[in-house]
């Protein structure tokens, strides 16, 4: 039997990471968790359970969750939901679009989704609470720390070090072997060399 799984957070991001779970097929989802005025909505199917302050019940039903807020201006909620979950116990597991690329040489850390037809080379290492997403490419030998979101279709070459907390862009494009400080904002379209 498939265990089951929390989702943090009902917006956009969550929709696409519902199409991942579900297609696969290691967890059911149990429900969502939102705003407490949402509680009873759907979301493709899935009912808002609860809100926030009710992580330390559901936790005594559900030892699985997911934060699927996406990050763009911000990671911060993403941070401290995650902070929350771990000090409540839940285990955030790597979830991995079958439609994914990702090298048996590289490694993932827990709480991160990669979406359908990423990319992820040899040698890569991808920290906690990340976002790698639809069609993003990484190279060989990068690192990706914590709490990062690499968007759509973007290009990190090799050897690049992305520090934690950074929002690299839809379609910008990293030259190799460059470290991209902590916190970026990297605007789409970009190239950083």
């Amino acid at each position: 039997m498939k265990e089951k799984i929390l989702l943090i957070g009902g917006g956009g991001h969550c929709r696409s990471v519902i199409d991942v779970i579900e297609l696969e097929d290691k967890y059911t989802i149990a429900g969502i968790i939102d705003k407490k005025e949402l509680i009873g909505q759907e979301i493709l199917g899935y009912k808002v359970i609860g809100c926030d302050d009710d992580l330390e019940e559901l936790f005594q039903k559900y030892k699985y969750a997911l934060i699927t807020i996406g990050h763009i201006k911000s990671n911060l909620l993403r941070v401290k939901l995650f902070n929350i979950l771990k000090g409540i116990g839940y285990d955030l597991p790597l979830i991995v679009s079958p439609l994914a690329y990702v090298s048996k040489h590289s490694t993932i850390d827990e709480g991160t989704v990669i979406m359908h037809q990423a990319l992820i080379n040899s040698n890569v290492k991808v920290g906690k609470n990340c976002i790698i997403n639809s069609k993003a490419l990484i190279e060989h030998d990068s690192i990706i720390e914590d709490n990062c979101h690499i968007s759509t279709a973007s290009v990190i070459n090799g050897d690049v070090k992305v520090e934690e907390g950074t929002f690299f862009g839809s379609n910008a494009t990293s030259k190799e072997a460059i470290v991209i400080e902590k916190s970026s904002f990297i605007k789409a379209g970009s190239l950083q060399k």
